[in-house]
């Protein structure tokens, strides 16, 4: 029988995708579902955006464009970035890409060998650990404390680099943990980079979406021109997951690989995206501040609703949407616990083990959903596990 590569026995998906078919499965034989599985924002793309994205379809802008990105986007980024993170990158230095998988996809090819190590947060976003066996080289894990509010300890980074680390991955704030890593931390990552003359992206998808807390990159201690990128994208902030549109800043010598990669598996990124990408970043950003508030009303009610659970303990995420509870005392696994609730008590959610083995204890909610919802689904549980 003809085989398959390796590459293609050592790539994986995420376990949010294979919740939700199981959810939705049950609902076809007619069970309610309560979905905390996928993370996605529960409201629309805002109306000048989308209007923006329209507009360009009906000018015909739908050809072939540079494979790196419209040049107007780009120069909108250099703006975007100067802005967000305090430096002005050059113009040569920004890459557009389909959403921003292709960003960590691509970097990390552009970056790692087989054999090389790749140090990253655990648990953590299951992209890293996929594209690290696909190419070849040994995943490092980092795992997050809860004692340590979940941020990775730049000690412990120090602790696993060796001759053979290529690359630190960071993500801040964080999937699956909702921690953002303080200033020190992430200037400390950088630091032991420079002084290891290693590589480090910077996952900063979720870099609007703090609470009682600022973000701060990492990638402003050499401005993204020697060792580090900067990842970012629409998806989130701007409820454009389908829109797919993500962007890179990174060093020179980097972006005509990137140009290359882009040119060989994608072409280019659509053009009217690209467009609506535009008016994202130079619009209105009320939509944005309007939606924190509301994040942060369902983020509140989440945590407080887990906390009276019997066998639940959750901190206070401040970042991104998620809530990562403590689900030791129930005396079930992440697994065992998450297959529960989904099958009892009608509530979708993600085991910590669908991040890494360091996730063992907990599971993930993703509270982008309604108050009532949320309220609905504390019931629930509660109820389940009496």
């Amino acid at each position: 029988m003809v085989e398959l590569s390796i590459g293609a026995d050592k790539i994986y998906g995420e376990a949010a995708f294979d919740v939700l078919g199981k959810a939705q499965e049950l609902e076809r034989k007619g069970k309610t579902i309560l979905h905390f599985e996928i993370g996605e924002p529960d409201m629309e793309t805002p109306q000048n955006i989308a209007e923006a994205g329209i507009k360009a379809i009906r000018e015909k802008k739908t050809h072939y464009v540079s494979s790196i990105g419209l040049l107007e986007l780009r120069k909108a980024v250099q703006d975007e970035v100067e802005k967000s993170r305090g430096y002005r990158p050059d113009l040569e230095q920004i890459v557009i890409t389909p959403g921003l998988k292709p960003g960590i996809f691509f970097s990390m090819l552009s970056i790692v060998n087989p054999g090389d190590e790749v140090i990253y947060q655990d648990p953590g976003y299951p992209t890293y650990g996929s594209v690290t066996s696909f190419i070849g080289s040994k995943s490092v894990l980092v795992p997050l404390l809860e004692e340590n509010e979940f941020r990775m300890n730049p000690d412990d980074i120090k602790d696993r680099i060796t001759d053979k680390t290529k690359l630190i991955l960071v993500n801040s704030p964080q999937n699956p943990t909702g921690s953002v890593m303080t200033k020190s931390e992430l200037e400390d990552l950088a630091i032991l980079a420079e002084e290891n003359d290693i590589f480090f992206v910077s996952d900063e998808i979720y870099s609007k979406m703090t609470y009682e807390t600022e973000h701060y990159s990492a990638t402003t201690r050499d401005e993204a021109k020697k060792r580090s990128v900067l990842l970012d994208g629409f998806s989130k902030y701007y409820a454009m997951t389908g829109w797919r549109l993500g962007y890179m800043v990174v060093p020179p010598k980097m972006a005509k690989r990137l140009q290359d990669f882009l040119v060989s598996a994608v072409s280019c990124t659509a053009a009217f995206t690209q467009w609506a990408g535009l008016e994202a970043l130079t619009g209105d950003q009320n939509f944005i501040t309007e939606m924190m508030a509301r994040f942060k009303e369902k983020r509140d009610r989440i945590v407080s609703g887990l906390n009276t659970i019997p066998g639940f303990k959750c901190l206070n995420p401040k970042g991104a949407f998620y809530a990562f509870p403590n689900i030791k005392k129930t005396g079930m696994t992440s697994q065992q616990c998450a297959d529960y609730l989904l099958n009892e008590a009608g509530v979708a959610s993600l085991p910590g083990t669908a991040f890494g083995p360091y996730g063992e204890g907990y599971l993930r909610f993703s509270y982008a959903t309604s108050l009532d919802t949320i309220d609905s689904a504390i019931e629930r549980i509660r109820k389940s596990l009496k």
